[in-house]
């Protein structure tokens, strides 16, 4: 199950498409982050929503937001996949120990092992204020993030 909205965030440290370690910590007292796991990439509904999330990047990468999505890939897959869609935006690897953080986020499938579709609206103090999990096959609407994202 899927952690819930008053919940603080579960704290990790994953490395990014160029291998560098990116803290949740970090991002406290500064931004918002808007957390997106998804299964894999170089698949047709991961592409699209994450460059659905490339064409409308100034309202999840600014000043008050910090858009991190995170999957099961290495961070070789994630590289080339960025590279790739021109997606200009951390990638982090949940690959090993292989579902730690998704799991810890509640959206790890253990018979398909990978994450599901989950995205969490993190505010500055290191809370979730807002989340929803798809299905594997259910593209999400990322108009939900921002309008999440307002009522911080």
């Amino acid at each position: 199950m899927a952690i819930e909205a008053g919940t603080k965030a579960p704290a990790f440290q994953l490395k990014d498409n160029h291998g560098r370690t990116v803290d949740l910590a970090a991002y406290r007292g500064e931004k918002n982050v808007v957390l997106l796991f998804y299964p894999f990439s170089f698949t047709g509904v991961c592409t699209g929503e994450l460059c659905a999330l490339r064409d409308e990047l100034p309202k999840f990468v600014n000043d008050d937001t910090q858009l991190l999505a995170v999957s099961n890939d290495s961070i070789h897959t994630l590289r080339v996949f960025a590279e790739q869609e021109g997606l200009e935006y951390p990638l982090l690897s949940d690959f090993w120990p292989h579902g730690e953080v998704s799991r810890a986020y509640g959206v790890f499938d253990e018979d398909k092992g990978c994450a599901v579709r989950g995205t969490f609206v993190i505010d500055k103090e290191g809370v979730v204020r807002w989340s929803v999990v798809n299905a594997l096959p259910d593209a999400r609407d990322l108009n939900d993030y921002v309008k999440a994202l307002e009522t911080l």
